[in-house]
């Protein structure tokens, strides 16, 4: 349980306390007040059993808290009975004043103060942007981290909702994975929330289930970390990255550097004269890097067929972005179809296709025209086995198993770099 949630259950028996001592005082008077009296008993047994209802939630049942708040409830309804027996009301302030004290000493007890960090990713292919985040929580012996991977939906035309999409399945074996039904963000309150999507409701290809948008999860955290799940590849960090949703409602921004900081700051100071978001950019890297530092072509698990049609020859890493598919859409086809051709005469090369993860989507989308076209060049790469196909959801693998990246100047290039291997920028209006 968060601390959070930790602090909000003392404050209910707080309220409990204070309610007592209304009680007492208006039993104690010589004419009671019935109708006063009956609002004080049912608004305490509320609490109680709002508090009873989130300890089980969370700590699961049999607790020692929920029990005296049990016996509590039963004592409330006790009093009720009481009305024209000073000695028995008597007897029964006594015990309700012993079960307060026992349930801020049960709290204490049964839920430990802990901290609670609960990771909020959508696409399994973008875990690497809260990874190491995520294995630190895991390491700290007071902390609790939570993965919660959340459905996101396709958008249609018009911007109507499409196919819901869940990739909790496709998390690395290590994560341990929270379903989000399981999972109440009003009940458990957590510490801390990371999230890695800063759109919320302005993505045109894809949205995260509007529960999840940034303005929502506030009211349920006194933390809310946005870290981008892109790194720049140039100097310049995108307007529209800069002044999302996500970015004003997050707490804090993980920036990769101060030249980064910089720039969200001059965004913000342009389109909103006087606002300083300086105190909550956070200048500390990227996971991505930490991933792709990390990991070493031993390391790697890929597939049979990979390994059997990369043997003996070089590995070119080709990636293909949303900015050029929708800044030259029809030419964008075109240099990727003369891409497969040239690669599918070489012998001594192999092309490892990685398309963005949203590509079908935003031509579905966005270039609904151009889909079918999209969609004959992928499937004559793979029936006709021109390449390797690669929509796995760990970019890592063919980081680590090329030999050179060809593609588009996107935050993929950054990372590549890192490894120090080739980097070569394709142009799409050259033949």
């Amino acid at each position: 349980m968060s601390r959070a949630a930790r602090k909000q259950l003392f404050s209910m028996a707080d309220l409990l306390k204070r309610a007592y001592k209304a009680l007492e005082g208006n039993l104690w008077k010589q004419t009671i007040d019935t109708e006063q009296l009956t609002g004080l008993l049912a608004d305490s047994q509320e609490v109680a059993v709002s508090m009873g209802t989130q300890i089980e939630a969370i700590c699961g049942e049999g607790t020692d808290t929920v029990r005296e708040l049990e016996n509590y409830c039963e004592t409330l309804y006790q009093i009720t009975q009481s009305y024209g027996n000073p000695a028995m009301q008597k007897e029964l302030l006594r015990q309700l004043k012993q079960q307060l004290g026992r349930i801020r000493s049960r709290i204490g007890k049964d839920v430990p103060d802990r901290l609670e960090a609960v990771f909020l990713p959508y696409k399994a292919s973008m875990w690497d942007s809260l990874e190491s985040i995520w294995k630190a929580a895991k390491e700290d012996e007071e902390a609790d981290a939570y993965v919660v991977p959340i459905p996101y939906y396709d958008r249609k035309p018009g911007l109507s909702l499409g196919e819901e999409h869940y990739e909790g399945a496709l998390f690395p074996e290590d994560v341990k994975i929270t379903d989000y039904h399981e999972y109440s963000l009003e009940m458990r309150r957590p510490d801390i929330v990371f999230i890695h999507n800063p759109y919320d409701d302005g993505n045109y290809v894809t949205t995260v289930h509007p529960h999840f948008y940034s303005g929502n999860l506030k009211k349920y955290t006194e933390k809310l970390v946005y870290v981008p799940y892109f790194v720049c590849a140039g100097e310049e960090v995108p307007e529209g990255m800069a002044l999302t949703k996500g970015v004003c409602n997050a707490d804090y921004i993980i920036v990769q550097n101060e030249n980064e900081k910089e720039q969200y700051i001059q965004h913000f100071q342009n389109r909103y004269p006087g606002v300083d978001i300086s105190g909550k950019l956070l200048p500390l890297g990227s996971p991505k890097f930490d991933k792709v530092r990390s990991a070493g072509r031993d390391d790697l698990q890929i597939p049979t067929e990979w390994r059997q049609m990369t043997e003996g020859k070089k590995v070119i890493l080709y990636n293909t972005s949303l900015g050029g598919l929708l800044n030259e859409s029809e030419r964008y086809l075109e240099k990727m179809e003369r891409v497969f051709r040239f690669f599918s005469k070489r012998k001594d090369a192999v092309l490892l296709w990685r398309p963005h993860p949203l590509m079908e989507s935003t031509f579905s989308s966005m270039r609904p025209e151009l889909y079918e076209k999209f969609i004959k060049l992928k499937t004559q790469f793979i029936q006709e086995n021109i390449g390797i196909y690669d929509d796995t959801p760990d970019m890592h693998a063919a980081i680590g198993l090329s030999d050179a990246y060809y593609g588009d100047l996107s935050s993929l290039v950054k990372l590549y770099q890192e490894t120090g291997k080739p980097v070569m920028i394709q142009d799409v209006k050259a033949e």
